[in-house]
């Protein structure tokens, strides 16, 4: 009888370790499919340009045709979510300029980067790389040099376009990164300085005003030396970040065709090539 009572006192141990374990296994993929309302937090290095506009912004109609310029240029950008870019279709239905993402924090380069960035040159577009910004685990001078030293960089061939801070919504955690307002911006302000230190060029940043505003408090400073690249998807560009009077580019949709993220340029293709060649 002893034994009888041991082996049911062991088993309900077992039991109980098991029940205290379950939690634990549920933490991961299992436990979001039990709640499909809980967040999903992607891999690290899986970011991309845009991907949280949609979501915090809303999505409208698109831009009707060119009528909203006296001249625009289309153009794409890509990561590795695209993976092989068809480039040949982009540039006969009109794209003539590409940005690429090279890097993410100080740990990722885009695994497609080779294809993607000769496949667009190779074609005949001007292109050029951006960098995801995460002011969370580095600095930005370490951001710059790692996005330089790994596809970041310009040339004055005609064809290279200054790289691009990819500055928005954090999707892998707080919103702002856990910084102040005044932290974020001299955030960005090291990265921009390390960049042109390095480059010779002023780094172009994309944003979206609504981020821009939350984030920094709607800095107006960096507008005289950065061209802006913004971020609305709907069929008029809207409210600009403080400082700039006009965008250089606007992404305006993240369902175009081919690729996703079409952006116009604000001025004809020969405005692209002055961007190119500083």
């Amino acid at each position: 009888m002893r034994v009888h009572r041991s082996g049911t006192s062991l088993a309900g141990a077992a039991l109980a370790a098991l029940t205290l374990l379950l939690p634990l296994t549920l933490a991961g993929p299992a436990a979001a499919a039990q709640d499909p309302g809980a967040r999903q937090v992607p891999a690290r290095g899986s970011a991309f340009m845009g991907m949280g506009v949609a979501a915090h912004d809303g999505q409208g109609a698109k831009p009707a045709g060119l009528s909203i310029q006296a001249a625009q240029t289309e153009g794409v950008d890509v990561s590795s979510h695209n993976g092989n870019v068809d480039w040949g279709t982009l540039w006969n239905s009109g794209v003539r300029w590409a940005y690429v993402k090279a890097t993410e924090g100080t740990y990722y380069k885009n695994t497609s980067f080779t294809q993607q960035y000769n496949g667009s040159y190779n074609v005949g577009m001007i292109r050029g790389t951006y960098h995801f910004a995460t002011p969370d685990t580095t600095t930005g001078a370490a951001q710059a040099d790692y996005f330089v030293n790994n596809g970041g960089g310009w040339s004055k061939d005609g064809r290279t376009l200054p790289g691009a801070l990819d500055i928005e919504w954090n999707p892998y955690g707080a919103t702002c990164y856990g910084k102040t307002q005044a932290g974020m911006v001299a955030w960005i302000r090291d990265f921009l300085d390390r960049y042109k230190y390095r480059t010779g060029r002023d780094a172009v940043i994309y944003t979206a005003t609504s981020w821009w505003t939350q984030c920094t408090g709607n800095y107006g400073g960096f507008a005289s030396a950065n061209p802006l690249w913004v971020a609305r998807y709907a069929s008029d560009v809207g409210t600009l970040p403080a400082g700039w009077g006009y965008y250089t580019m606007w992404q305006y949709t993240s369902s175009g065709p081919t690729v996703g993220d079409h952006n116009h340029f604000n001025g004809d293709y020969s405005r692209v090539q002055a961007l190119a060649n500083g």
